[in-house]
């Protein structure tokens, strides 16, 4: 019940926003097919999600700021649309669960590293959660950058890199920090190359 709501959902909302937008999605071909991704995209608009959601050729899982939850509607819309709430601002040991949960099952689980929107669309300094993530499982790390404005019928770019090696990362036990800076650097450079 749940993928077939995230599909009409899914299709209703890329026939809205990939026209307004002028949606153009780039590195598609380096979406892995198959097994757990950590997908880790830069953080300019409320509708990076969507945007997200609809340009990547897997279902994604997303965490949302619990706030969402509390209001009526979007508590009974969010679950099927594979959200599911995280409390920020502290360590939310439930949804680090049920981000790992995730990953372990063979799903995608995606991730604004950055936790908040950027106000001047440059990349900040990511949080470790994303770095806990990538080392704690042996999920493909996928980098992704969203390249603005989003203004109608102004080109918006959706840039997918190729999954980046972690395993040198996990051998050697490196910390959930110095993770999130390597794949932080992965966003930087899809930035640099096609903005």
């Amino acid at each position: 019940m749940a993928l077939d709501f995230y599909s009409f959902a899914k299709g209703v909302v890329s026939s809205v926003l990939k026209p307004l937008y002028r949606v153009e999605v780039i590195g598609i071909e380096h979406f892995p097919k198959e097994g757990g991704v950590l997908l880790c995209s830069n953080h300019i608009s409320n509708l990076d999600p969507p945007i997200v959601g609809i340009t990547a050729p897997r279902p994604i899982y997303f965490m949302a700021k619990e706030e969402l939850f509390r209001v009526p509607v979007l508590k009974k819309l969010l679950p099927p649309l594979h959200a599911f709430p995280v409390k920020r601002g502290m360590s939310d040991r439930q949804a680090l669960r049920t981000g790992l949960e995730v990953l372990k099952q063979g799903h995608v689980l995606g991730i604004f590293p950055e936790g908040t929107r950027s106000k001047d669309g440059k990349l900040k300094k990511g949080l470790s959660g994303v770095g806990f993530f990538a080392l704690r499982t042996d999920a493909q790390v996928v980098p992704c950058a969203i390249i603005g404005p989003y203004r109608p019928l102004k080109k918006l770019k959706v840039v997918y890199g190729a999954p980046i090696a972690i395993d040198s990362l996990r051998e050697r036990k490196a910390s959930p920090e110095e993770a999130t800076e390597y794949i932080m650097s992965h966003i930087q450079a899809l930035l640099d190359a096609y903005q």
